[in-house]
């Protein structure tokens, strides 16, 4: 069994089981809440409904999403379990709008509870039930890294909550007579409307495409970093295609004396041991080279660097060279978005190091890090 239709078979069996959970838990608390009159517990039955469809949702996604790619997708469809994630969170919005009107009708023509000790049970047997559930599908969803499951376990975690306030309002009505149902079932649904749109959101942010994880990040440039002829590794950019599915370039230094044979070579193991190792595609690898064939080159280098990186916006210089023949210098800069005006910086950094070289031509990139986190990066 391959790693990826392993992680599909975890992720299926654990929404075969939330699916189980959900409907039983459904069908006893619809029973109990229409015997007693409680529309708090009636939501809460209608929300259990929606938790089996997301269940049911993430093992299409999964199935979906396990497609090999082909001529139309050739980077796989992975990107279905975001979709799947954010259809759980369209339903969850649902069943919090639908609580809410409900709820909103209750209060306007109030029912009075009758609660009963077999009711209480149950009510009480569900909220452990749920909290149980939820944190086994949240690690699960964490482990194996989906979002759909992940979501599904924050919805499972807070309908314990709810059917735990749902056992509080039932103690106010034993204890002091006050029927608080169906304010409580606003809060209820207030509550679930909230989670609904966070999760809205985080499954939104990252369709959008989001800075990539900062530790996959360092790896992939500890693991190039190991070669012994790689002086630096920049300008990483990294394309997820689904959970686990990155595909990505990167930028190289290294020195003036290898060969097109040479640099074939280790680009070519590059590729391999950051796939075995990391899993993640590297589609394309460029190359800066740095002077190391003329001391005076090599000193330049120190100078302008210090110059450069002198100005608190400038995060970074890589790929410095300066070809005499040609009387050029090139590097490239990342400056912060932090910094007011980013081209402002780069024009300063140029007419600086312009004056350095007043008879060279400046090659000058202004670059992004897509992957590292520096501070006000």
């Amino acid at each position: 069994m391959t790693e990826r239709s392993d992680r599909d078979s975890i992720i299926i069996r654990t929404s075969i089981t939330g699916i189980i959970a959900n409907v039983l838990l459904a069908a006893f608390k619809a029973v109990i809440g229409l015997a007693v009159s409680s529309v708090a517990i009636v939501m809460d039955a209608v929300n259990n409904i929606s938790d089996a469809a997301s269940s049911v949702i993430t093992i299409i996604g999964t199935k979906l999403a396990g497609r090999e790619p082909d001529r139309k997708h050739p980077f796989g469809y992975g990107r279905i379990e975001y979709l799947s994630a954010m259809i759980i969170a369209v339903l969850v919005l649902y069943a919090g709008v639908t609580a809410f009107v409900e709820s909103v009708k209750k209060v306007i023509n109030p029912d009075t509870p009758d609660y009963g000790t077999a009711s209480l049970v149950i009510v009480a047997a569900a909220v452990i039930v749920k909290i149980v559930l939820g944190r086994y599908v949240k690690s699960v969803g964490k482990k194996v890294n989906s979002d759909a499951l992940v979501n599904s376990g924050d919805d499972a975690m807070l309908d314990s909550v709810i059917s735990a306030s749902t056992l509080a309002a039932a103690a106010i009505y034993l204890i002091f007579g006050v029927p608080v149902e169906a304010w409580l079932g606003c809060i209820i649904a207030a509550v679930i409307i909230k989670s609904g749109f966070d999760m809205l959101k985080d499954t939104l942010s990252k369709i959008l495409g989001e800075r990539a994880d900062v530790d996959l990040a360092r790896k992939i440039k500890a693991t190039i970093a190991d070669f012994p002829e790689v002086n630096g590794v920049y300008d990483l950019v990294l394309h997820n295609y689904g959970p686990d599915s990155y595909n990505g370039s990167v930028h190289i230094e290294v020195p003036d004396t290898l060969s097109a044979d040479d640099l074939d070579k280790l680009l070519r193991k590059i590729q391999i041991k950051v796939y075995r190792e990391l899993d993640v595609i590297l589609t394309a690898i460029g190359v800066y080279s740095y002077n190391t064939k003329d001391p005076e080159a090599v000193s330049a280098r120190q100078q302008v660097t210090k110059l450069v990186t002198d100005d608190p916006n400038v995060l970074q210089m890589h790929g410095f060279y300066i070809d005499k023949k040609d009387k050029t210098v090139r590097f490239d800069i990342v400056v912060s978005f932090d910094a007011p005006d980013r081209k402002a910086v780069y024009d300063d950094v140029c007419a600086k190091v312009q004056k350095l070289f007043p008879d060279h031509t400046l090659q000058v990139a202004m670059d992004t890090d897509f992957s590292e986190d520096y501070p006000g990066g």
